[in-house]
Parts: structure tokens; sequence; C-alpha cells
């Protein structure tokens, strides 16, 4: 199976970009530990007031689905999810070329 990465941007409510990063902070450090098929896994602060990106590479689709049924997720993203002042917006990215072999 080839690698899945994505970006995903978004806007943060008025007053919560505080809540926002250390509960991005929290879920990062579990994925970093508990995932070994999570690539790549950082948040971004965007030069845009109250915008940030969050930059994902799995090692398959597979992988990406582990992730997105994970507790970790499952504990943390509600709260993330609360800050937002809309809904995110999400896009894949694909190498130039498939991976050969």
């Amino acid at each position: 199976m080839s690698k899945v990465t994505f970006v995903s941007r978004m806007l943060i409510k008025e007053g919560r970009e505080a809540e926002f990063v250390q509960r991005c902070k929290a879920l990062t450090e579990v994925v970093r530990k508990t995932e070994p098929d999570t690539l790549y896994y950082e948040f971004f602060k965007l030069r845009e007031p109250r915008r940030y990106a969050v930059i994902e590479s799995f090692a398959s689709a597979a992988a990406e689905e582990a992730h997105m049924t994970s507790p970790a997720l499952a504990e943390h993203a509600p709260g993330i999810v609360d800050c937002l002042a809309e809904p995110y917006v999400r896009e894949y990215l694909d190498p130039f070329e498939a991976p050969k072999g």
C-alpha cells in the first residue's frame, strides 16, 4: 500500500487559540509515542490570524485508519474540534510519481 499524506487547515474561534494549541500538543505527543506507522504528524500556526494547519502522513491507508479510530484521537479530537470556528478543510497530497517497487 502507498502512504497517505494530507494537510488540514483550520480557523480557530476567537479566544480559544491557547486551548487549541495545548490540546494539539497533547495529541501530538501521544501519536508520536504510540503510532509507529504515522510517518509525520505536526501542527503549524499559519500567518493569517487564528489559522492553523496539521500535516499528517501515514505509511498506508491502514495506518491512517488506525489513527482515525485510535483511542487517543477519540479522547482529544472533540476538544480540538470544539475550538474550530468552522469545519476544517482537508487536502490530500500525492507524490508526482508512484513509488516503484
